[in-house]
């Protein structure tokens, strides 16, 4: 049969009491004997008392403090027997301050278990991470953190919560937490960088409020805490469903576009709802003489509805929009046109009816509860020439002058001013141009400018080449029209005297000739 050492512990004070009463009556030899007994049996109680290392206490820190206590209590109960049987000088001093050796050493052991347990114990827990987006446009974080050691259920049984250390110690408190957003690039993307939770009680979650730097739906929460502990878990943020509606975003919210020209509008859509998950996609307040329509920024597909699913919260469109060739009464240049794109839950489209022929005001879009986004586009006009020549080619004498005539037309969107025709002569050739310079021309308006080139009186034979160049300002941006080059032949001067001189002579060999034939064919 086994005892334990408690066991051991009232035999021993069993004997010792007998012993006390009955000493008188023993013999000097068996006195000795008998104590000598006792020294062996307090060595054999001391050592089973004692509390070996075990090298799983390590890894099981919990069942290592639960051996500890136990050593503990022992320890303690043993020093208090020795002080009482020193106390009635039933043992020596030696005795009584291996003892209390024993008790030291069993505390320290003991509180030693205590701290590994408390510390290994401590633990961060990121309860909940939602992202929302408040009235000013930005999106924030609202985060909760919780203390989820606490001491544990079991740490608690081994340990009275009344006793003085585990008090002074606080378990359930985590003192000096700081907490950051990271992105995949460990870097800090909240504002603030990083926050302070002096105090994280067991039970008392603490939430926190971020504003995001860069927005993005997965974040690491970067948590040091207690006695340098970390940790950075990676957590896809929840959206607040409370406002159950597509939140729109565009950063190129307004954009210029010329006349007959195009606009793409990048849109963001990012679902905070907990039931819609399917929406129309609207654009509204837009002169109908421009053309739109949504697609997909990856396939190029057009859109007019889409679907969020489980894994996707956050989809991408683009809006295309096409402006007339010509301004019109709506459409005006330089003046902005603001609208709106509206993205309704499809319960809601058929309520509403056709949503194009409205004319929306900010409250009419607010009171919807849809998520909007308020767009602008500007329409931009510009002018462009256009230089039409009926005729590139003339063949004039040495003393004629050349009398051409070209067309400026602007074929643009916005006036011209300052439209100036100028030309390269050849060298000693005279130019004259009228007008030199019109002063403004209207969109679609036509002038007409003469020309004439006058040679030199030495002037040679052969061709000549005059460069044309227009320019004009439309909107103080300079406009250039294509050049236009004239080829002017100067033909050489005929002696007509000469040439009759010539030409009769010629006659005259030939009738000769046919006479000399008919001659010679008679004899």
């Amino acid at each position: 049969m086994k005892y334990k050492a408690s066991n051991f512990h009232h035999l021993l004070n069993g004997a010792l009491a007998s012993f006390h009463l009955s000493a008188p009556r023993l013999q000097a030899g068996a006195t000795k004997a008998f104590y000598l007994s006792l020294v062996i049996l307090l060595h054999v109680v001391t050592a089973h008392a004692q509390v070996n290392y075990n090298q799983r206490d390590d890894q099981y820190r919990l069942l290592g403090l639960k051996r500890a206590k136990e050593a503990y209590e022992y320890a303690r109960a043993e020093y208090e027997q020795k002080q009482k049987l020193f106390e009635k000088n039933l043992i020596s001093k030696l005795e009584l301050d291996r003892s209390r050796n024993l008790f030291a050493d069993a505390e320290v052991n003991f509180q030693q278990s205590l701290l590994a347990v408390l510390f290994e114990k401590q633990y961060v827990a990121v309860a909940k991470a939602v992202k929302y987006q408040n009235k000013d446009g930005r999106k924030h974080v609202r985060l909760r953190l919780e203390n989820t050691s606490g001491g544990g259920a079991d740490f608690k049984k081994l340990i009275n919560i009344d006793d003085e250390l585990f008090r002074s110690l606080q378990p359930d408190v985590i003192n000096d937490v700081y907490v950051s957003l990271l992105n995949d690039a460990n870097a800090i993307i909240s504002q603030p960088y990083e926050a302070k939770i002096e105090e994280l009680r067991f039970g008392k979650p603490v939430e926190l409020d971020f504003a995001l730097l860069q927005d993005l739906d997965a974040v690491m929460v970067n948590i040091v805490y207690g006695n340098g502990s970390q940790r950075a878990p990676k957590i896809y943020l929840q959206k607040d469903a409370s406002v159950d509606k597509v939140i729109v975003q565009s950063e190129q919210f307004s954009q210029e576009a010329e006349l007959g020209g195009s606009a793409t509008f990048d849109l963001t859509l990012e679902l905070f709802s907990g039931t819609t998950n399917t929406f129309k996609l609207e654009v509204v307040n837009l002169p109908p003489q421009i053309n739109r329509y949504f697609s997909d920024p990856a396939t190029k597909a057009r859109l007019s509805q889409f679907k969020f699913t489980e894994s996707t919260n956050t989809r991408r469109a683009a809006l295309q929009i096409f402006l007339p060739d010509r301004p019109t009464p709506e459409v005006v240049i330089d003046k902005p046109i603001p609208f709106y794109v509206m993205i309704i839950p499809r319960e809601q489209v058929e309520e509403l009816g056709e949503v194009r022929s409205k004319q929306w005001t900010p409250e009419a879009i607010a009171a919807l509860n849809a998520g909007y986004v308020k767009l602008e586009l500007l329409p931009r006009g510009a002018g462009k020439l256009l230089v039409r020549a009926p005729q590139l080619f003339y063949s004039i004498k040495p003393s004629e002058t050349v009398a051409a005539n070209i067309e400026i037309i602007n074929e643009g969107t916005r006036r011209m001013d300052n439209v100036a025709i100028e030309v390269d002569p050849p060298l000693n050739w005279s130019k004259q141009i009228e007008p030199p310079v019109i002063q403004s021309l209207d969109i679609a308006e036509e002038k007409r400018i003469q020309l004439k080139f006058t040679p030199p009186n030495d002037v040679s034979a052969g061709r000549y080449e005059f460069r044309i160049r227009t320019t004009a300002l439309s909107e103080d941006k300079p406009i250039s029209g294509e050049d236009k080059t004239v080829t002017v032949e100067v033909q050489s001067e005929v002696n007509i005297w000469g040439m009759a001189f010539i030409i009769t002579s010629i006659l005259a060999v030939v009738v000769g000739i046919v006479i000399f034939g008919i001659r010679l064919s008679r004899r």
